[in-house]
């Protein structure tokens, strides 16, 4: 398998960890793509015309995206237990990958609109990733306790990506005062081997 890969794409991260957890890591050869959201790669559109990564090439040319997708083809290839099969476990699992993906999406656009030079900002945006951003901590905050009563999975994976991505993209923001159950919950994150074995490098 040919994996579209970054080694600072928070998503691309999240399949990564999943890979590692699910014992495939050895199996995916990583093929350095940059991607931007103003000049579509042409390496890479002929396997994701979105040009976004991380993109999954199996052996028959199948193409998989996105980190949703991916992530849930390895369990399934892996026959692991990310992703529960049914019932409330399921739904808790899928609903807490979209709050950490939700998470990771707005910390993007926060990023891109906080780096343009000041005078084509726009503070209203700023504002709202703001307030967005630290509502979903604090719920995080409160569900630090079901995070940690739960079999680790996806939910765990996805949330887990977007804190750490915090720390890389936003590091002066010390998001973790007055949260202490969220930062306690991160630090066992952090110490896992799958974590330790991808983490974020800005080259």
């Amino acid at each position: 398998m040919k994996l579209h890969w970054s080694p600072r794409s928070p998503f691309v991260r999240k399949v990564m960890v999943a890979a590692h957890e699910l014992g495939l890591a050895g199996r995916i050869e990583t093929v350095r793509t940059v991607v931007r959201m103003d000049t579509p790669n042409p390496a890479l559109l002929p396997d994701n015309p979105l040009s976004k990564i991380p993109t999954l090439v199996l052996e028959d040319g199948t193409a998989l995206f996105d980190s949703l997708t991916i992530c849930e083809y390895l369990d399934d290839l892996a026959g692991g237990d990310l992703f529960p099969r049914s019932g409330a476990a399921r739904w808790q699992a899928l609903t807490w990958q979209s709050l950490g993906n939700g998470l990771l999406d707005l910390l993007v656009l926060w990023r891109n609109e906080r780096d343009k030079p000041e005078a084509r900002q726009t503070p209203a945006l700023l504002e709202s990733f703001d307030r967005k951003a630290n509502a979903t901590l604090d719920r995080l905050e409160g569900m630090a306790g079901a995070l940690e009563a739960v079999r680790f999975g996806v939910g765990h994976i996805a949330i887990g990506c977007a804190l750490s991505y915090l720390d890389f993209r936003f590091a002066a923001w010390n998001w973790r005062e007055g949260r202490p159950q969220l930062a306690a919950w991160h630090a066992t994150f952090d110490a896992r081997p799958s974590v330790r074995a991808t983490e974020i490098v800005d080259a």
